[in-house]
C-alpha cells in the first residue's frame, strides 16, 4: 500500500466490506455484527490503519459542527438550503460552519481544511473534483452530496430534475404546440444543469421535435440570464420560447425580453425552475419547477447526522419530489390555470392562489 498508509477503500477491500462498515468499526460507532468486526479488525491491525485526526474527533464529537460547501451563497436557493440545513443543525445542538468556494483555485484544500474542523461536511455537487470527494472519504469523513449525481458509496440527496424538466418542456412543445426552444443554463460542471438539459432534449425526442444543438451557456444568476438572451435577440433570433435552468436566469430572460419592447408571453414564453418567491410575483407569474429547497437542507443535514453517528448506508440516494408549476409566462390564462400543478403530463385546472 506503500508510504502513505492505507485508505478506507483498500481496508473494506481486504475485509471484503463496505467503507463505511470499516469507518463504523474504526471510529467506533454503529451497529457491526461481532463476526464483521473482528474480520475488519484484522485487517486494521494488520495493515496499522489509524483514523484520521477528524475521524478521532468524530468518536469524542469534538467539534460538534457540520459544515456545507457551495459554490456561492448569493441569491434565494442557496438561502433556503442554508435555513434548512441549520434549522435541523440547531435541534440536534450542534453549530454550522458555511463555505462559498466560488470555485477558487485552492477550492479543495479549502474543503480539507475545513473537514478537520467539523464532524461531518455536506458538499454541493460539482463545488470540487470527485477524487477530492474521494479523499474524504478515504479519511473516514462522514460526506454527503448535495444535490449531485449519485455516486459509488457516497451518500447522496438530491432533487428529481430530468423528469420535471421534460414534462415542463413536453407541456411548451405538445400543449401550446411551440416549434422553436432555447435552452438558457450552462450543463457543464452542474448535475443539477446537467439534468434539466437532458429533460430538455428528452422531450424533444419523445415529442419528435427538433432541439437546438447547444445549450445557451450562461451562469445562473439574474444578470447573466439579461445578458445571454439581450445578445440572442440582438443576433436576429426571436426563439418562441425560452427554457431557463433556474428562476433567476428566468427573471433575467424576462427582462432581456421586455426591454427589446416584446411581450411574455405573446411573442416569447419564458419558463425557470426552482420556483423562488419571485417566481409568482410577475405580473403574468412565472412557469416554473418547485423544489423543495428548504427540505433539500434540512433532508441533507438529517443524513449527514445519521452518518457522523455511523447509522447511514454510503449507497443512499435519497430524491425528492419536484413539481411542475404553470403560471401566466409560459402563455397559459392566468385565470384558468393560475398555479397549476403539472402531474405526470397532466394538467389541472385551478383558480389563482390568494394566500
Amino acid at each position: 500500500m506503500g508510504k502513505r498508509g492505507p485508505t478506507l477503500h483498500e481496508i473494506a477491500a481486504d475485509a471484503g466490506v463496505s467503507i463505511a462498515t470499516v469507518s463504523r468499526v474504526a471510529r467506533g460507532v454503529g451497529q457491526v455484527s461481532p463476526a464483521t468486526r473482528r474480520k475488519v479488525q484484522e485487517a486494521i491491525d494488520k495493515y496499522h490503519f489509524r483514523p484520521s485526526h477528524a475521524g478521532r474527533a468524530l468518536v469524542e464529537r469534538r467539534h460538534s459542527a457540520l459544515g456545507i460547501v457551495f459554490p456561492g451563497l448569493s441569491g434565494p436557493y442557496y438561502s433556503d438550503v442554508i435555513n434548512g440545513f441549520e434549522e435541523e443543525a440547531i435541534n440536534a445542538r450542534v453549530s454550522v460552519l458555511i463555505m462559498g468556494t466560488h470555485f477558487l483555485r485552492q477550492s479543495v484544500d479549502m474543503v480539507l481544511d475545513m473537514a478537520d474542523r467539523v464532524d461531518g461536511l455536506a458538499v454541493m455537487g460539482g463545488v470540487i473534483p470527485e477524487k477530492a470527494v474521494r479523499r474524504l472519504t478515504d479519511r473516514g469523513e462522514p460526506v454527503v452530496l448535495l444535490a449531485s449525481g449519485p455516486m459509488v458509496g457516497v451518500a447522496t440527496v438530491r432533487t428529481e430534475n430530468t423528469a420535471a424538466m421534460a414534462r415542463l418542456t413536453t407541456h411548451l412543445l405538445a400543449d401550446h404546440g411551440y416549434e422553436q426552444l432555447v435552452f438558457v443554463g450552462n450543463p457543464d460542471g452542474s448535475p443539477d444543469a446537467t439534468a434539466r438539459w437532458q429533460g430538455f432534449l428528452q422531450a424533444h425526442r419523445r415529442t419528435g421535435a427538433e432541439p437546438p444543438g447547444e445549450p445557451i451557456r450562461t451562469g445562473l444568476q439574474q444578470s447573466h440570464g439579461f445578458i445571454a438572451v439581450s445578445r440572442l435577440l440582438d443576433d436576429g433570433e426571436q426563439p418562441r420560447a425560452i427554457v431557463c435552468a433556474n428562476d433567476e436566469t428566468a427573471l433575467g430572460a424576462v427582462v432581456a425580453v421586455m426591454d427589446r419592447g416584446l411581450r411574455v408571453p405573446e411573442d416569447i414564453a419564458v419558463t425557470g425552475f426552482d420556483d423562488i418567491p419571485m417566481a409568482g410575483l410577475m405580473a403574468s407569474g412565472l412557469t416554473t419547477v418547485h423544489q423543495p429547497m428548504r427540505e433539500l437542507g434540512a433532508e441533507t443535514a438529517r443524513q449527514l447526522l445519521r452518518h457522523v453517528e455511523g447509522q447511514i448506508d454510503a449507497s443512499l440516494d435519497r430524491v425528492l419530489e419536484t413539481q411542475v408549476v404553470i403560471r401566466g409566462s409560459c402563455g397559459c390564462g392566468a385565470d384558468e390555470y393560475g398555479d397549476a400543478r403539472l402531474h405526470g403530463g397532466s394538467l389541472a385546472k385551478r383558480s389563482r392562489r390568494t394566500t
